[in-house]
């Protein structure tokens, strides 16, 4: 029967039920496009939704390219990871084409749900994701609201093309109008259904409102802005007024542009009925009739809040990382600097007899350099390049180490509580980074209430959940909390408090690097750092950091100060390298006050050539790591391949020196700026690491015996 009815010839006679619209109707059934390269996948899918409508299946990006050529479909279902032409190009390139631009596309994944891949496929124009495995049901309604989108668009359309077939016959029956008219608002309200559902607002307003106040509505505005589209009406100007300060003058600039037959398109921020601003989207465009004159506005209202804020994230989070790569390379030259200037320093304390006076302008410029150093920390903090020793840290004794630590600094009128729950568990960070932490956050309570109060400081066990705090693992924490009763910050400051040298004291009463190192810390400690204030009601700060195991609580002891730091057991000849010479300077002057004879050199090419004649006889190589055309590992490499049992140390104004690539196993590594007493504790590990474990190196060939004799 169903056959008869597709193949009968164009002159034949056919029953109500089988005439051109239906045939039609069965044309423009819903099409799914199913792209997967798993055949198990698109079975799945094909049993789940093949009664919404047809599923055509492909198994490659260029496949569903092809499918797109042939047909409409309703919606795509995209696989985000195939091979050759992965999701995110396919998807692309369906946005292109205008004939496939508007189809939505969701993809499908079974992996990258952090932000920043959502992000991703929503600028290459997904609507939606499902994740894998995926939920039959969810799938289902997911694709059925695009189904009944596309089946309500093409049922529009016939109707349009009735109703235009009905002019030309000048009307058929009224019964089949009736019939039409009721399957049209059937359709109508179904569509009004969908756009209910949506956080969109579809509005007519005439021209001459004045204030601005729309006459129709449909969509959900009660859930949308808070107020129903009666309290509106009654209240005209309560549009203006909400409006935020400072986007009111533009917004209304946009709507009086209106009248001059402009298209609107404008972001702003307007105050729900709860007090809270949300981002709207306002665009609308004039309405006119046969003759060209205007008639009313159309406009819809959507609410971007939740983009907006996906699209802070994703600047601060490219800000942060940029600051951090700068962050590396200051930190790299400014301890090249430092080492200079504090080994200099040295150098004058033990050469030269000075006098009182001398010796207090030699300790104001150390602890200028020292505070140097210390600044060279905070932004390696805040850019979370430093090197962390974490271990377990009991709560009850750092309160008592930061309370002495501030006992003379915070004055008679604020006073410091501590409030620890029973039972705390030791929080694992690193104690000296977490001490600096809470006495930026203590300072700075102390800063905010001039005329005295209290600084609370609590301390309690947290269970975060995956949703609790955005990047926060799911897992135990050791929260602490650190509140003031000062004046507050408003929410424009609030925002900015956390970059560097942002800071709201007075010129050279701070760095605006506090903040900043709390939040580095607590983010490479694997925790997080949250701020919340309010003006005249205070600041609250909390961080948290990962619960660590007690039974590792040991473990934080330090060497006491008795004990012996080792020292080279007898006079070296040290090759030194390093291309700054001011570092190679004091480094050399240094070695040569712990009695030993140094070689110098400004580069690689340099040291290598002195290793090939007379400076074989060096019993150790001191080498930067970053010089010019060869980096200090190449150096120690090439060296080794004439002097297999050269010990070797490497020096570097880097942050994160533990990380230098290709370095041996046996290599020291002294950080810049460094004391008289680390460098020769590292001479000698070096030395001892090289008469412990000679069987880890390779035995010098034939050619080697000549240098291994000059060196004895």
């Amino acid at each position: 029967m169903g056959a008869q009815m597709t193949t009968a010839p164009p002159g034949s006679e056919a029953s109500p039920g089988a005439g051109p619209e239906t045939s039609e109707a069965a044309a423009d059934r819903p099409r799914v496009l199913v792209v997967d390269d798993d055949g198990n996948n698109l079975l799945a899918i094909r049993t789940v939704l093949e009664d919404l409508g047809e599923v055509v299946e492909a198994r490659s990006g260029e496949e569903a390219l092809r499918h797109l050529l042939k047909g409409e479909f309703a919606v795509i279902l995209l696989d985000v990871y195939m091979p050759g032409m992965d999701g995110y190009e396919t998807a692309q390139i369906i946005r292109s084409r205008e004939q496939t631009k508007r189809i939505p596309i969701v993809f499908l994944s079974a992996v990258n749900k952090e932000t920043e891949h959502l992000i991703r496929g929503y600028s290459m124009g997904a609507v939606d994701y499902v994740f894998k495995p995926v939920d039959p049901v969810v799938l289902r309604s997911k694709v059925a609201v695009f189904a009944d989108l596309f089946a309500m668009t093409k049922e529009i359309q016939r109707k349009a093309k009735a109703e235009q077939a009905l002019m030309d016959a000048n009307l058929r029956a009224n019964a089949e109008r009736l019939r039409a008219e009721q399957e049209l608002r059937l359709a109508e309200q179904r569509q009004g259904a969908i756009i209910q559902s949506l956080p969109i607002v579809l509005y007519l307003e005439a021209i001459d409102a004045s204030p601005r106040a729309p006459r129709f509505v449909s969509g959900n505005l009660a859930a949308l802005t808070g107020y129903r589209f009666d309290e509106i009406q009654a209240s005209p100007d309560v549009w203006i007024e909400r409006l935020h300060p400072d986007d009111r003058d533009r917004v209304v600039a946009a709507l009086t542009g209106r009248r001059e037959g402009r298209s609107l398109a404008v972001e702003y921020r307007w105050q729900c009925a709860d007090g809270q601003y949300r981002h709207f989207l306002d665009q609308a465009v004039l309405l006119r009739d046969a003759q060209g004159q205007p008639i009313e506005y159309a406009g819809t209202l959507l609410d971007i809040t939740d983009r907006k804020e996906l699209e802070s994230q994703l600047v601060h989070a490219r800000k942060m990382d940029a600051i951090g790569k700068l962050t590396g390379g200051i930190a790299h030259d400014f301890n090249n600097l430092l080492a200079a200037v504090l080994g200099g320093l040295g150098l004058i304390e033990r050469r030269t007899e000075l006098g009182d006076e001398q010796l207090k302008i030699l300790n104001m410029t150390r602890r200028a350099a020292e505070q140097g150093s210390d600044l060279v920390r905070r932004l390696l903090a805040f850019a979370r390049r430093q090197q962390l020793q974490p271990a377990c840290v009991e709560i009850a004794a750092l309160s008592t180490a930061v309370t002495d630590l501030l006992a003379h600094t915070l004055g008679g009128l604020v006073e410091l509580e501590w409030d620890m729950e029973e039972g705390l568990w030791c929080a694992f960070a690193d104690q000296a980074q977490l001490e600096l932490a809470l006495m930026n956050l203590i300072i700075n309570a102390r800063d905010a209430m001039p005329d005295g109060g209290t600084i609370s400081v609590h301390a309690q066990n947290r269970l975060a959940g995956p949703e609790q705090i955005a990047g926060l693992a799911a897992g135990d924490y050791v929260v602490l909390t650190v509140a003031d009763t000062g004046c507050g910050m408003a929410p424009d400051v609030l925002e900015q408090v956390m970059e560097p040298f942002f800071t709201t004291k007075d010129v050279g009463k701070g760095t605006g690097l506090g903040l900043s190192m709390v939040y580095g810390f607590a983010k490479q400690s694997g925790g997080a750092f949250h701020i919340s204030s309010a003006p005249g009601q205070g600041t609250r700060a909390e961080i948290w950091l990962p619960r660590g195991e007690e039974s590792k609580a040991g473990d934080t002891a330090q060497p006491g100060p008795s004990a012996a730091q080792p020292r080279a057991p007898r006079p070296l000849r040290v090759l030194l390298v390093d291309d700054h010479e001011g570092v190679r300077q004091t480094t050399a002057a240094l070695l040569r006050d712990l009695g030993h004879e140094v070689a110098e050199a400004g580069d690689g090419d340099q040291v290598l050539a002195l290793l090939a004649g007379e400076g074989a006889r060096c019993d150790l190589l001191v080498t930067d790591y970053a010089m010019p055309h060869l980096s200090g590992t190449e150096v120690i490499r090439q060296a080794r391949e004439a002097r297999p049992d050269l010990p070797a140390i490497i020096i570097t104004g880097y942050a994160e020196a533990d990380s230098i690539a290709k370095r041996p196993d046996d290599v020291e590594v002294l950080s810049k700026p460094f004391t008289a007493e680390q460098l020769s504790e590292a001479l000698a590990t070096a030395l001892a690491e090289a008469d412990a474990e000679p069987e880890r190196r390779p035995r010098a060939g034939a050619g080697a015996a000549p240098v291994a004799e000059a060196a004895e």
